[in-house]
């Protein structure tokens, strides 16, 4: 985990310093995730129902400037995702990740910008019902991110995103369906 964190930091400084092609922005961001897990076993596994867990997410970002119009904008959070399992009473499935989301962004007009990028997961707690159940799920996870930021004049700004997972996330020996996560973000942060 220490050598991501050193690789993001390296690669934010990296794009900062190649192409500021403006106003670099440094910021803090924290939230409410709506998580659920989808795919086979959602769809008729048999296995229960995957409903939504409301749950957080924090963290930090820079905003690099391509031109006027595009920037790029990798962050680092922490992302307690995962799903409220209806199966015998079983409980939540509890999935907390460091994510780190690299969003390619278009600014739309003043301070309203689109954005569209990869985000990838490492996990670093897995629990349900308060049984540590790591070892059934992979240790990276991969989603597409797709959003909204409004972003005040001041600094401040809001966000939507909606993170699409596109690998397995299962890691269970002769488990043949598949699972992604899939959450939905609503967050407030600071920029300067």
């Amino acid at each position: 985990m220490k050598k991501l964190i050193l690789l993001a930091a390296i690669a934010v400084s990296t794009v900062s310093t190649s192409f500021a092609q403006g106003e670099v922005h440094f910021g803090a961001k924290a939230g409410v995730n709506v998580a659920s897990i989808g795919g086979d076993a959602y769809l008729g596994g048999g296995f229960g129902s995957f409903g939504s867990r409301v749950s957080f997410h924090v963290g930090g970002l820079v905003e690099v400037p391509i031109t006027e119009k595009i920037s790029v904008q990798p962050e680092i959070l922490y992302s307690s995702q995962g799903s409220n399992w209806d199966f015998t009473g079983a409980g939540d499935i509890q999935l907390d990740y460091v994510n780190f989301p690299i969003m390619g962004k278009y600014h739309i007009i003043e301070g309203l910008s689109g954005e569209l990028g990869p985000v990838i997961g490492v996990l670093i707690k897995a629990d349900q019902s308060g049984v540590d159940v790591k070892d059934s799920y992979k240790s990276t996870d991969i989603a597409i991110g797709i959003g909204a930021t409004y972003r005040l004049p001041m600094g401040v700004f809001f966000s939507l995103r909606y993170n699409k997972g596109i690998t397995d996330i299962n890691d269970v020996s002769g488990y043949t369906y598949s699972n992604q996560n899939n959450v939905f973000q609503v967050s407030a942060g600071f920029s300067i």
